[in-house]
């Protein structure tokens, strides 16, 4: 299984990056900015693409160095991702004292930046001299929204890649053929996300995610007064707090267990005086509840395009366009088609609007109650 086999709806940047990884190696550009929509896949094709380049195989997905690589093992790929709002100076001054060492086992040093936009101007001028003269032996894989969210002096000195949004039906493949998921959960699961892959498999193996979106969707579509609005932000809240804790959960046992098996201690075994400062680092407090507050944000925002998704619908009906771009939220068909006949045009336009500015509030450090109460009342028609 190669490893492009994991990117999903992209085959013309696939076959360019691999026809690229089995080329010659003197003509490689060093420094790429991978662009496209959240959910695309694009941290996905720059580690696929850092695999090709180090692979002797040039990405079969079976040799120890690719499986390395797509568990963020291998020495000389280096991946910065961050829970954090913006990606710190500190952390990029690492990044350049490691791409400057020579690579340890295979022919590059890889250096892949996930959400590069997360950068201040002060940090991405520390990385520009590196981005525009790479050492000898370095790859730079710079990953965004789109190259309009990197500075001009970042992407001027960058191959772009711009990635399509995946259809619905390769998602729904994707989702069959990894998860194991029923056909019909896949197909709704993919049309429920618009194309983002994580949100996909997350609607299609957690039912709990999957009912929490529906209910935020009947809500919507039910609101009538402010004491409405009120609640159904309540109920968001807290499914939004429920889902981030959960998820920080599992992935700090995750992350205990790994540590566990990567110092050859059992599930059970006492851990070593020796190490209990870095194994307790792990589930400390403060950084439990930094990660939920994140996680918590990236529910909130997906709750956003959920409603969003509301109001996409009525513009479709509206402007008779179902038979060419279908709807998303089809389990309500019924109240979507009545919602459209209640609103105008500009009542939909300015709903969405108002979504718009509920992410722009909600990412400026606005109170989130707060924002969604204002927003749902808001949506009242």
């Amino acid at each position: 299984m190669s490893v492009w086999d994991a990117i999903v709806g992209q085959k013309p940047v696939v076959d360019m990056l691999r026809g690229l990884a089995e080329g010659d190696p003197s003509a490689l550009a060093q420094s790429w900015l991978v662009c496209g929509p959240p959910g695309s896949g694009r941290s996905n094709v720059a580690r696929a693409f850092a695999a090709a380049l180090e692979c002797p195989r040039h990405g079969c997905g079976e040799c120890p160095t690719c499986r390395h690589i797509l568990a963020g093992t291998y020495p000389d790929v280096t991946v910065l991702a961050t829970d954090r709002v913006t990606i710190g100076i500190d952390q990029v001054r690492e990044l350049i004292a490691t791409s400057e060492q020579m690579p340890a086992s295979g022919p590059w040093r890889v250096i892949v930046i996930e959400d590069v936009d997360r950068m201040l101007e002060r940090t991405t001028n520390v990385l520009l001299k590196e981005i525009e003269e790479p050492a000898e032996r370095t790859i730079w894989l710079l990953c965004a929204p789109s190259a309009q969210d990197v500075l001009p002096t970042i992407r001027s000195r960058c191959r772009i890649v711009n990635l399509a949004v995946p259809s619905a039906g390769a998602v729904a493949a994707f989702l069959t053929a990894s998860c194991g998921a029923d056909p019909k959960v896949a197909r709704r699961a993919a049309r429920l996300a618009e194309g983002h892959i994580g949100v996909a498999r997350l609607y299609a193996t957690d039912e709990r995610v999957m009912t929490d979106r529906d209910e935020l969707v009947t809500g919507v579509l039910g609101l009538a007064r402010a004491s409405d609005a009120v609640l159904l932000a309540d109920r968001l809240i807290a499914n939004a707090n429920g889902q981030a804790a959960a998820e920080v959960e599992r992935r700090v046992a995750s992350e205990e267990a790994d540590f566990r098996r990567i110092n050859g201690l059992g599930e059970k075994d006492r851990i070593p005086p020796s190490l209990r400062g870095a194994f307790n680092a792990i589930g400390k407090k403060d950084e439990i509840r930094r990660r939920t507050t994140r996680r918590s944000r990236d529910v909130l925002d997906r709750a956003l395009n959920s409603v969003a998704s509301v109001y996409r619908d009525v513009a479709v009906l509206q402007n008779g366009a179902e038979d060419a771009v279908g709807l998303v939220n089809l389990e309500n068909r019924t109240a979507v088609t009545e919602l459209s006949v209640r609103l105008d045009r500009q009542g939909a336009i300015r709903r969405m609007e108002a979504v718009a500015e509920a992410r722009c509030r909600l990412f400026g450090n606005g109170n989130p109650a707060l924002v969604f109460e204002a927003l749902f009342c808001a949506l009242i028609p």
